[in-house]
């Protein structure tokens, strides 16, 4: 297994029922083998496929235009074998957390170029001085959840209930001093390498 070097580009692409579907590329922070974290700073383009059958229809953001990432950057926490990202998103001047979110999603498969994955569309958040998390996206996962992610619904839900149940006991099995970290400004922003496409993948 190929470990990334920190300021190294990471290509996370997402597989959508046996082809590519979209991807973006990000910026190494750590990677020991086990966990990878990465960071998607404002300005990096996002990649879409030219050509494909998309039995579950093309990838929303394609869709709504959305071609390029904003704000203050998301920094990603991954863990093998593990169907969830811890992410952390920053807002305002004083770039202050926003919120803890935690992203349902394949556990990573390492290609030579980053990591394959899938979004699973349902997530959980907990805003910066709420009391408690919230369930997001409950509505668009019932309606994609069997075109998308057919036979894998009720398991994708089961994850989701492990995250809530861990939260509510107090569990916290990431750092939370993450929300300091600043990137490095002498990072360039991350460009998708021209094969991104055709690096082979394995489908969940």
């Amino acid at each position: 297994m190929r470990l990334f070097q920190p300021g190294e580009t990471v290509v996370r692409r997402e597989i959508m029922r046996g082809e590519p579907w979209f991807a973006y590329p990000s910026v190494c922070v750590r990677d020991d083998g086990d966990q990878l974290v990465t960071f998607l700073p404002a300005g990096t383009h996002f990649g879409f496929p030219s050509t494909g059958d998309f039995p579950a229809g093309e990838h929303p953001w394609k869709a709504a235009g959305h071609q390029f990432w904003n704000g203050h950057g998301l920094l990603a926490i991954h863990w093998a074998d593990v169907d969830h990202a811890v992410f952390v998103f920053w807002r305002g001047e004083k770039r202050e957390r926003d919120c803890w979110y935690f992203n349902l999603q394949d556990a990573p498969r390492r290609t030579e170029i980053g990591f394959d994955t899938l979004d699973h569309e349902l997530d959980l958040v907990w805003k910066a001085g709420a009391p408690s998390w919230e369930w997001k996206d409950v509505d668009e996962f019932a309606a994609t959840g069997e075109s998308r992610y057919p036979g894998r619904v009720h398991e994708i839900q089961a994850e989701g209930d492990r995250v809530a149940k861990a939260l509510d006991a107090g569990e916290r099995w990431w750092d939370e001093a993450w929300e300091h970290w600043t990137p490095d400004p002498a990072w360039p922003v991350p460009v998708l390498p021209a094969n991104w496409q055709d690096v082979p993948f394995t489908v969940r």
